[in-house]
């Protein structure tokens, strides 16, 4: 049965949250704060947090800078997932992708459909691998980030949970979350 087996040893992440926005300040950005707040209370370590403007060159300029970095393994970013004209994530970081990770689009509009119906059509959540490294791309919106944490990311990011979870995925855990 899936779910957390608390008899196996908890492996912390190392993480890093860009909001994506051309509004937003680190003072109103509600969105990157839940992500981090979140990460941070589930026990991974938040090694970065950034804020730029909803342009490829800066969105591919700051998630190139952190795949650098060893200590960056999960990249969450959020919003430019939409269809307005300056919604650019898709495109910027799905060149940086080695692999897709269908299922998280799946399960991300699953959970969505629960909380904003239909609209939830109008996202392009994805997440895939680049290097060693995940990046999970989610909508600008709250209420998107805490449908993508609740349940989904949360237990995807916990090196506890069973079956599977991301970390066996990590160079540094492959032996031990196997």
């Amino acid at each position: 049965m899936p779910g957390i087996d608390a008899e196996l040893p908890f492996h912390p992440l190392g993480m890093a949250v860009l909001t994506i926005s051309d509004t937003r300040s680190l003072a109103t950005d509600t969105s990157g704060a839940l992500l981090a707040d979140r990460l941070v209370a589930a026990g991974h370590s938040l090694h970065d947090r950034a804020i730029v403007t909803d342009d490829i060159a800066a969105i591919r300029g700051q998630i190139e800078a952190w795949l650098q970095r060893s200590d960056i393994e999960i990249i969450l970013t959020t919003g430019g997932t939409g269809f307005s004209p300056r919604d650019n994530t898709p495109e910027a970081v799905r060149p940086l992708l080695r692999r897709e990770m269908d299922g998280f689009s799946v399960a991300f509009h699953q959970k969505s459909l629960q909380t904003v119906g239909v609209a939830s059509m109008q996202s392009r959540a994805f997440a895939g691998q680049a290097g060693d490294a995940f990046i999970f791309c989610v909508p600008g919106s709250t209420g998107a980030c805490r449908d993508a944490w609740d349940g989904l990311l949360e237990l995807e990011f916990d090196s506890r949970h069973k079956p599977c979870s991301i970390a066996g995925a990590l160079p540094r855990l492959r032996d031990v979350c196997a």
